[in-house]
């Protein structure tokens, strides 16, 4: 049973099961929950309403926000494993709104200063991994066994299904589809439909754009499908496809579609997921 327990001896400020272990230094929110032999340390902030499971174990300059979940045996805020590492104080900051199940690991940066950013209403499933400075945006689902390496980068919406490896520094697009079992070393561009190992485009997710009310407007959809066939289908370079999609005026899912390519010919990114070899007869393709 939780019971209300004061810290330090000073006033009362949060339910905490009696076996919890919780530092003085901690900030807490007066409604948050910490369940049986969680650990807690100093440097840590949780905002209200946050249930923290059994066994939980919270480190570092980690700052939680509100009405999180929190299922036994995550492990939040420990430290980086890069072996560039140098026991500076970097940072997990979560915000609000999140599922993380159980023993999910989300380590701290590397670098003072740096931090590994998980956003809002997001779902990582059992035993999935947030590395050293990845960004997790808003309403993204990692599905089980999920591992992200150090730097990733997930755009908000994109679904990364069980046991998909993601390699350093890839960058996910906007409601973006993995498929299970996937290796993903590659940027993947936003709205795709991934799968595969070594994975390939394989098409537009349409019921993805359909659940987001982004296909409501057939020709907004039609212009997204023209600019995937032109960067998939047609044959052209990435150079050459970039510049075409510069030209003219496009609605808002296709100026991001754009904006990701012309980022992904970076020279500190992976290059692009290639496509299928085969063309589809898929209207979505």
């Amino acid at each position: 049973m939780l019971q209300t327990l004061g810290s330090g001896g000073g006033p009362l400020t949060t339910l905490m099961h009696p076996t919890a272990v919780v530092h003085d230094g901690a900030q807490l929110h007066p409604t948050v929950k910490v369940g049986p032999y969680a650990v807690i340390g100093a440097h840590v902030t949780i905002g209200p309403g946050t249930e923290i499971g059994a066994h939980v174990v919270i480190d570092g300059q980690t700052t939680i926000g509100a009405q999180n979940r929190i299922f036994p045996g995550a492990a939040i805020g420990l430290e980086s494993q890069d072996l560039k590492y140098d026991g500076s104080m970097s940072r997990v900051v979560i915000g609000d709104n999140n599922l993380i199940r159980e023993y999910v690991t989300i380590n701290r940066a590397t670098k003072a200063g740096e931090a590994t950013l998980v956003g809002n209403h997001n779902m990582l499933m059992a035993y999935s991994h947030v590395a050293h400075n990845c960004v997790v945006e808003d309403n993204v689902i990692i599905a089980n066994s999920v591992a992200l390496a150090g730097h990733v980068y997930v755009e908000s919406g994109a679904r990364i299904s069980g046991m998909v490896g993601v390699h350093q520094f890839v960058h996910i697009g906007r409601l973006v589809m993995i498929g299970g079992l996937s290796r993903i070393d590659r940027d993947v561009p936003p709205f795709t439909l991934v799968n595969g190992n070594p994975a390939q485009v394989r098409g537009l997710n349409q019921v993805g754009l359909q659940r987001a009310g982004l296909t409501a407007d057939p020709q907004v959809y039609r212009e997204l499908k023209q600019a995937y066939r032109l960067a998939y289908r047609s044959g052209e370079s990435l150079s050459d496809v970039v510049e075409k999609l510069s030209q003219g005026e496009h609605n808002d899912l296709v100026r991001h579609f754009s904006e990701f390519l012309r980022a992904a010919q970076q020279p500190d990114r992976r290059g692009l997921t290639p496509g299928r070899r085969r063309a589809s007869r898929s209207d979505d393709e």
